[in-house]
């Protein structure tokens, strides 16, 4: 009986398709033109807020999560469905209509990807998602789709030079590079205090003459690319270029501007600047020190170094901005100096 009844559920799954295929293109009910490849991707895009302390959020990561879920569940529906015979006896599911489904499916499957791409989110390998997978690959790949009777062409998204960028694109693939580069300053730029502070500030400021540009995508994009690059390449306005080819000297000597202040150090005479560059590379040296003399104590190398810097640092700058230095420090090291 119980067997019986398992079968009795395959073979009715199918029956859900139109609900869960409504559901699915509920997201995009605002789309006006279903051959406008970069509306539907709008629809998901990050959408950055600010919350009552003052935190980022983005506003659209809740409407991501349910789409993906529907997603799932109309491909895994959809999946049973191909399998079953009753379906394709089924008179209420015509030939066209199973094609719509499977081309649905592919085209969405896509949108997901590169939805996920803009968001910088990781890519899902569960079990679900890889039968999905399997099935586009392999009955639904051979699904034509065209592109000159208002239906989406799934593998030019993404494909055209940017020269040949349409405006909604081009605002596509700026907010793309905001979201990207805002999770690099977030993740990767740990290791160098003074520099995610500044990058934070220039990104901040360029999203904002973004926003201001809105009827110029060309320029809201270009704007964005800048610090972008400017990230990439790790290049800090007010650094030495003593310094520019030893990061972690560079991040020492950022905390230098961090704690005494970018109009202090830049009021500075050319003598104590060149000292404060000295010290920078100091630090390094000694840090290189304290990790290769306890490669198997992290706590030895921190003490090593609050040791060693603290009698110099007092003298300079008193105990309050020479604690807050060697905490910073500390920082660095434990982000970005481990043990060999």
């Amino acid at each position: 009986e119980d067997i019986d009844g398992l079968y009795h559920n395959v073979d009715t799954e199918y029956k859900r398709l139109p609900a869960l295929h409504e559901r699915l293109w509920g997201f995009f009910r605002d789309v006006q033109n279903t051959a406008d490849q970069e509306a539907f991707r709008r629809v998901l895009m990050p959408h950055y807020q600010q919350d009552d302390d003052g935190h980022d959020y983005d506003a659209n990561q809740s409407l991501r999560e349910d789409f993906y879920a529907a997603l799932t569940d109309f491909g895994m529906c959809l999946k049973l469905a191909l399998s079953s015979r009753s379906f394709f006896e089924d008179a209420s599911f015509s030939e066209a209509t199973i094609e719509t489904y499977k081309r649905d499916l592919r085209w969405f499957v896509k949108l997901r990807q590169i939805a996920k791409q803009d968001a910088q989110e990781t890519i899902d390998y569960s079990a679900y998602e890889k039968q999905i997978r399997k099935l586009v690959d392999d009955d639904v790949t051979a699904t034509h789709i065209r592109d000159n009777d208002g239906l989406y062409a799934v593998d030019q998204l993404g494909q055209a030079p940017e020269d040949e960028w349409s405006d909604e694109k081009t605002r596509n693939e700026a907010d793309r590079i905001r979201t990207r580069t805002k999770k690099t300053i977030e993740e990767e730029l740990g290791d160098d205090p003074y520099a995610q502070k500044v990058f934070s500030e220039l990104l901040k400021d360029a999203i904002a003459a973004a926003d201001a540009a809105f009827d110029y995508p060309g320029k809201q994009y270009a704007l964005l690319k800048e610090v972008e690059e400017q990230v990439r390449e790790r290049s800090v306005p007010g650094i030495p270029a003593k310094l520019k080819d030893n990061p972690h000297a560079r991040a020492y000597y950022g905390v230098f501007r961090l704690q005494l202040g970018d109009a202090t150090v830049d009021a500075m005479s050319e003598e104590a600047h060149e000292a404060l560059i000295n010290d920078a590379l100091a630090i390094d040296a000694l840090v290189d020190q304290q990790v290769a003399e306890n490669t198997l104590n992290p706590q030895g190398i921190e003490a090593g170094i609050r040791q060693s810097l603290l009698p110099t640092l007092y003298k300079r700058f008193g105990m309050e901005q020479a604690k807050a230095i060697i905490d910073e420090v500390i920082h660095i090291v434990r982000v970005g100096r481990k043990p060999s």
